[in-house]
């Protein structure tokens, strides 16, 4: 054998085993594709689609923390002594949408997981109550307890489509016109409840007006509150304009259970960007059986100003892009009169402080005047 035949065998053999070496290799297999969350800016910002489905979700909520002082928002300690209210509340949103042949259908959920300093004449601890309820009304002689404590409860939760609204959500009564002011208290004079069972249709026309009608269970723990007692169901109607700079609203609710009825009527105005203001007045027969309408413990679930009819008025001017001022002004037909005011201070976006300070008088109840003060902090998402 020649050096020639032996160079070209060993090449041959070197060939043969990097083929062999090559046939055991491990082939990486090719990643699978992945879908990235993608933004659904159909219903506006914070939206995105759940992964392989056409339905748009947002997740948010807040972080709240109140502080009040005073005889109208602190609290009393077992010995009677004024002290601090305080509460420390996270409040989680989930709102759901996509579009159906029937329009929009939504889920919104939202729930409230808080600590509170309460004072109460029984001892009973209920974090719905407001941070205004406990022991600080006058007229109470029964024991104190005052302590914190945990509590949670759902604020709204409920489904839509097509107009309709069915679950748990705030009164007709009191969405149909706006709530009231855009202070911390607003409703020191009480203009109606909130949370109960509803449902509810509204048809939107499109150009401003639109009408909506309620069928609801109501709730007791409220001023004058109580759930229906048969499959008979409250019962609410009302309706509302807005164009330009003027808007009008009107609602009518029916308490089953008293067989009573309570009207509620608003004017917004809104002159420019920063200042808007607004006037609300409401009536119902409420008193025809005696000068003091909690004299019946029943009350009327709709009319829990106090007395036959109330009024208020309030408005906000946004002094800046990261400050703004409220007030209210509530009056009812016991000579009951309040003013709240604070003022909203955007440190950081997303992150605002407000303090302020309301006063109230109580004329049917000996002509007590409580006065107090407060802070929130909020950080919403």
């Amino acid at each position: 054998m020649n050096i020639k035949s032996l160079l070209l065998g060993s090449a041959a053999a070197l060939v043969a085993v990097s083929g062999a070496r090559a046939a055991d290799a491990v082939v990486a297999p090719e990643p699978e594709p992945v879908e990235y969350v993608r933004v659904c800016d159909t219903y506006g910002t914070g939206f995105f689609y759940v992964p392989g489905t056409e339905v748009c979700l947002k997740i948010g909520g807040y972080w709240r923390y109140d502080i009040g002082a005073g005889d109208l928002f602190g609290q009393r300690g077992d010995t009677g002594d004024d002290t601090w209210n305080k509460r420390s509340r996270f409040q989680l949103r989930v709102d759901a949408r996509t579009e159906t042949e029937l329009g929009t259908l939504r889920g919104y959920f939202a729930e409230d997981f808080q600590w509170d300093t309460i004072t109460t004449p029984n001892g009973t601890f209920d974090p719905t109550l407001p941070v205004t309820e406990g022991n600080n009304l006058p007229g109470s002689n029964e024991p104190l307890r005052h302590f914190t404590g945990p509590g949670e409860g759902i604020e709204h939760a409920y489904v839509e489509l097509g107009g309709f609204r069915i679950g748990v959500t705030d009164s007709l009564f009191v969405t149909e016109t706006g709530y009231a002011s855009n202070v911390v208290h607003d409703g020191l004079i009480s203009y109606g409840p909130f949370t109960t069972h509803q449902i509810e249709y509204t048809f939107d026309a499109g150009n401003g007006f639109s009408i909506s009608g309620a069928v609801e269970e109501g709730s007791d723990g409220e001023t004058f509150g109580e759930t229906i007692n048969d499959y008979t169901p409250h019962i609410v109607v009302g309706a509302a304009w807005s164009g330009g700079i003027f808007g009008v609203s009107g609602v009518v609710g029916w308490d089953s259970n008293e067989d009573e009825v309570a009207v509620k009527g608003r004017i917004d105005i809104k002159p420019t960007d920063a200042l808007s203001f607004f006037v609300m007045g409401a009536w119902s027969d409420v008193s025809e059986n005696g000068d003091l309408p909690f004299e019946d413990p029943l009350g009327n679930y709709y009319a829990q100003w106090g007395g036959d009819w109330a009024f208020w008025a309030g408005g906000t001017w946004k002094f800046t892009d990261r400050v703004a001022g409220n007030i209210e002004f509530g009056y009812n037909e016991l000579s009951d009169y309040s003013v709240d005011a604070d003022v909203n201070v955007t440190v950081v976006p997303g992150f605002v402080v407000t303090p302020g300070i309301g006063y109230k008088h109580f004329d049917a109840a000996g002509g007590d005047d409580l006065w107090g003060g407060y802070i929130r902090t909020q950080f919403t998402f």
